[in-house]
């Protein structure tokens, strides 16, 4: 069925021998123009998804197909063109051209509410003395293809984002310096006021790292969107003491439950749904760094500590020993080498085998560490020896310690093994450095462990001072 037609003003087409320029003509030649204008009317229909033209005062005389844009045609003729107009402020307006123009992009109000972007091509209409009486065109609908380079446009965008991070992360080796070149890139490239990560646990929140400022009083807010937020939503935009903040959660696969907090100034601008997508591919990389970091933290502990135990391995004890004693210096404090020795070792050994004996040395050294504060160390240098280190303490207060180990060590370790035989007990060397004297690390560790070689052999299970070093 043909589109239907509606008048049009003077110079258009019209339907129907009333037409003054059918008057006169011979009957066959009328109805050759009658079916040349059809045919022009029906091409019209198939090549636009909305044609028209409009009089003088911007009024549609003539709109094709119908409906157009799930308008009837009824309700649209007479009616002022710039109503369908989605932006009649800011927006190309093609009902009104001054000139010929092709390829110019207007979005118009659908039916329905909705709004389609057409690609028109459009022309004044001009009386003989050259005056603008109206205009007539043609659009296409390219909504989707709009919507799909604006979404290619942005993956572009996106894209070189995330290779601007990518880049700047790589320039870098420890993770803190990895995140710092993170965020201050995110910040960069999305304008941002501040930029930070937001870790939280079970003992409440707090900022991992940041960049910018205003990072603590958007805590609490960043923090429970991350908290309440599932791993794969998206980014999650609120207004925190009038900053448009926006959060992406980042949980990696250590447990690790964080969150990438990107804020404006109080009054800025709302983030909208391209910068919630940039955040997250932002936030993935978080992810990442945050992941490394946990590994480096974690091959740092192994490369400090005893597989086994826990405690201080000998390397990791020596460079905290000599940082202590640093300080004691400086704060004119004496500090005491304990070495311990487990007597009767190798036999529980021989006799219960290698799993026992772990347990023994575990349970070792979670008798060390009851004995000593926090802030003294504690080691396992090897075997079965063990060192401990007592900041601000003389060879009287490291002496009550080694009574109490004395005293406490076998009942323990009797528990592990379960028999009362061979006996197991702690042969204890004390060295004290003093205030002042110089004693390098080496020289009070040999006198602790010639003192603790003495207590051996005078029969083990007891504990020795060393005499003081020479001044």
């Amino acid at each position: 069925m043909a589109p239907v037609l509606h008048d049009a003003p003077a110079g258009s087409p019209a339907d129907g021998p009333a037409d003054p320029a059918m008057t006169g003509l011979d009957p066959r030649l009328g109805r050759v123009l009658l079916e040349s204008r059809q045919r022009w009317r029906d091409l019209v229909g198939l090549a636009a998804d909305f044609a028209f033209e409009t009089n003088s005062a911007g009024q549609f005389t003539f709109v094709v197909p119908d409906p157009a844009l799930g308008w009837p045609t009824a309700l649209l003729l007479d009616q002022p063109a710039e109503r369908l107009l989605a932006d009649p402020a800011g927006g190309f307006d093609p009902f009104h051209p001054s000139v010929p123009l092709r390829g110019r992009h207007a979005w118009l109000r659908r039916a329905d509410g909705t709004v389609a972007c057409l690609a028109f091509s459009c022309a004044p209409l001009l009386d003989p003395a050259g005056r603008i009486v109206g205009a007539r065109g043609l659009g296409i609908d390219v909504t989707e293809q709009n919507q799909a380079m604006a979404e290619a446009a942005a993956a572009l965008r996106r894209s070189a984002m995330v290779e601007h991070i990518l880049a700047r992360m790589r320039q870098e080796v420890l993770a803190p310096r990895m995140m710092r070149a993170v965020l201050e890139a995110v910040r960069g490239a999305l304008g941002a006021e501040g930029v930070a990560v937001v870790g939280t646990t079970g003992e409440g929140a707090a900022i991992l790292h940041q960049s910018g400022h205003g990072a603590e009083g958007l805590l609490g807010p960043a923090a429970a969107l991350v908290a309440g937020a599932e791993a794969t939503t998206r980014a999650a935009a609120t207004i925190a003491a009038g900053c448009p903040l926006l959060v992406s959660t980042c949980l990696t696969r250590f447990g690790e439950r964080a969150g990438l907090a990107i804020w404006r100034p109080a009054g800025g601008r709302a983030w909208d749904s391209e910068e919630q997508m940039l955040t997250d591919a932002a936030g993935g990389i978080v992810r990442v760094v945050l992941e490394h970091q946990a590994i480096q933290r974690e091959m740092a502990r192994q490369a400090r500590t005893d597989s086994l135990t826990g405690l201080l391995n000998r390397r990791a004890f020596l460079e905290e020993l000599g940082r202590h004693i640093e300080r004691l210096d400086r704060e004119t404090a004496p500090g005491t080498m304990i070495f311990v020795d487990l007597d009767n070792f190798k036999p529980v050994n021989d006799r219960f085998g290698h799993e026992i004996g772990d347990q023994v040395l575990c349970r070792t050294a979670a008798l060390l560490r009851r004995t000593v504060r926090p802030t003294d160390l504690v080691a396992r240098l090897g075997g079965d020896e063990f060192a401990l280190w007592l900041n601000g303490a003389d060879h009287m207060t490291a002496a009550e310690r080694a009574e109490s180990l004395r005293l406490n060590a076998p009942g323990e370790l009797a528990e592990v093994v379960g028999a009362p035989r061979p006996r197991l007990s702690l042969s204890i060397g004390i060295a004290t450095r003093r205030v002042d004297s110089g004693e390098d690390i080496d020289s009070v560790m040999r006198r602790a462990d010639f003192a603790m070689f003495e207590v051996k052999r005078q029969g083990r299970g007891h504990w020795r001072v060393a005499p003081d070093v020479e001044p």
